[in-house]
C-alpha cells in the first residue's frame, strides 16, 4: 500500500500542475482572442494564431470564426484543464490514510461522469455550431467513454468498499 500512495503522490503533483497549465492556456487564449493581444491573422484572415506571451512565435492555431474559436478551440481546451483537475483528485483520494472514503468515493463520481457525459456534449455543441467536429475530437470522445466506463467499475467497487468499511466499523 506505500506503493500506492507514493506513485499516488507523484501523480496527484503532475496531473494538478498540468491542469493549472491547461486552464492557464484556456485564459490566455481566451484573453488573446477578445482583446487581440499576442494574436495574429495569417491565410488572408482564414486562420489565426494565439502566440507566446510577447512575441511573434506562434503557440495555438485555428481557423478564424467564432464558431469554431468557442467550440473547438477554447471549451476542448478548458475541459481538458478540468479533466486533469479531476484526475489530480482522484489521485488525491488514493494518497490519503484510508483508502475507501466518502471524498473518494465523491471523486471517482464526478470523474466517471465528465468522462462518459463531457466529451459527448463537447462533440455535440462542436457539430450543432460548427457543422463538423476536428479530426481526432471523436476518437478523444470514444477513448474517455471507455475511461468513463472504467471510472465507473472503480466508482462502483470504492462505493461497495466504504460501505463495508463503514459497517464493519458500527460493529467494532
Amino acid at each position: 500500500m506505500k506503493n500506492v500512495k507514493i506513485i499516488s503522490t507523484i501523480l496527484f503533483y503532475i496531473t494538478r500542475i498540468v491542469a493549472i497549465l491547461y486552464i492557464l492556456v484556456t485564459i490566455y487564449a481566451l484573453v488573446s482572442l477578445v482583446t487581440g493581444w499576442s494574436y495574429i491573422t495569417r491565410d488572408d484572415g482564414e486562420n489565426f494564431a494565439v502566440c507566446y506571451p510577447f512575441t511573434e512565435t506562434r503557440f495555438l492555431l485555428g481557423e478564424n470564426n467564432w464558431n469554431y474559436k468557442i467550440f473547438e478551440f477554447l471549451i476542448p481546451i478548458g475541459a481538458y484543464g478540468i479533466f486533469f483537475l479531476l484526475v489530480s483528485n482522484v489521485f488525491n483520494a488514493f494518497k490519503q490514510p484510508k483508502l475507501f472514503t466518502e471524498y473518494g468515493v465523491k471523486q471517482l463520481k464526478w470523474f466517471c461522469l465528465a468522462n462518459i457525459f463531457v466529451p459527448l456534449i463537447i462533440i455535440l455543441f462542436a457539430l450543432i455550431f460548427t457543422g463538423n467536429i476536428e479530426d481526432g475530437l471523436e476518437w478523444a470522445g470514444v477513448i474517455h467513454f471507455f475511461l468513463g466506463v472504467f471510472a465507473y467499475f472503480l466508482y462502483s467497487i470504492f462505493k461497495q468498499g466504504f460501505n463495508l468499511q463503514n459497517e464493519q466499523d458500527l460493529y467494532i
